[in-house]
Order: structure tokens, then C-alpha cells, then sequence
């Protein structure tokens, strides 16, 4: 009987050794840097760090955004708050101007030349209160340099 209790032992000793072997061979191919998951595990870490890194620029890049959106808002609202103060004045001089009679007679023009008699040119518009010189009708348009130049491209020279 002690005879089968060796073989016995043997038997198992020999099925554990086996079952170590083939856990061992299992664990290797496991924890392999180039096809297993250490592979994958280490394949993971690098893009991890590569989007840690990509994320910081990021966030660094939203601040940088963003003070300069501030500084231009600020900007804004500097420019803005100096045309409504603009505008007051402006509101306030007109109303100043409404307050002023109407001029009867033309100012003086000392550096003027005779006054044309073509009466196209002498045509007067009624001006509104605003203005304090009357407004001349548009005179008709000149005859622009290149119109000119082909009138004479077909005369002869």
C-alpha cells in the first residue's frame, strides 16, 4: 500500500509540475511588452501622457483666448462708452443750432471770384436751420479723362 501511495504522489507531483509549466508559458505571453497586455497597457500609458500633454496646451491656449477676449471686450466697451458721449454733444449742438434765428442775408465771400451768370450754376436750394450758408444745385457732371481720350481715339490726327 505505501507503494500506491508513492505513485500517487509522484502522479500529482508530476500533474502540478505540468500545471506550473503551462501557468508559467501563460504568464509570459501575458505580461509580453510587444503582443500581450503589458503591450497594451503600455500602449495606453504613452497616450495617456500624449493627451495630458495635448489638454494642458489646450488649456493654456483657452486661457491666452480668453484674456485676450477680455482685453478686447474692455476695449469695446471704452470705444462705446466715448461714442455715447459723443453723441450727447452732438445731440446737445444741434439743439443749439435749432435755437439760432435764421440768417437773412448770405456771408461775404472776399476770396471769391465774380459770380457766374449761367443760371444752372446760380440755382439756390432751400437749406434747412442747420446749415448758415445757402446750398448751391449739383453742377452737371465733367467729362471724365478716359471718355475724352476716346472721343479722340477715332478722330482723325
Amino acid at each position: 500500500m505505501a507503494m500506491m501511495a508513492d505513485i500517487l504522489l509522484i502522479a500529482g507531483a508530476l500533474g502540478v509540475a505540468f500545471y506550473c509549466f503551462v501557468l508559467s508559458r501563460r504568464l509570459t505571453r501575458f505580461t509580453d511588452l510587444e503582443r500581450g497586455v503589458g503591450g497594451a497597457v503600455a500602449v495606453l500609458s504613452a497616450q495617456v501622457d500624449d493627451l495630458t500633454r495635448t489638454l494642458e496646451k489646450a488649456r493654456q491656449a483657452g486661457e491666452s483666448s480668453s484674456a485676450a477676449l477680455q482685453e478686447v471686450t474692455e476695449r469695446a466697451a471704452e470705444v462705446t462708452q466715448r461714442a455715447e458721449d459723443a453723441s450727447r454733444r452732438l445731440e446737445l449742438h444741434l439743439a443749439a443750432l435749432h435755437d439760432l434765428p435764421p440768417r437773412t442775408e448770405p456771408p461775404a465771400r472776399p476770396d471769391a471770384a465774380a459770380p457766374s451768370t449761367d443760371p444752372s450754376e446760380q440755382e439756390e436750394v432751400e437749406a434747412p436751420l442747420v446749415f448758415s450758408h445757402p446750398v448751391r444745385a449739383a453742377t452737371p457732371p465733367v467729362q471724365s479723362f478716359f471718355a475724352a481720350m476716346s472721343g479722340l481715339a477715332g478722330a482723325p490726327a
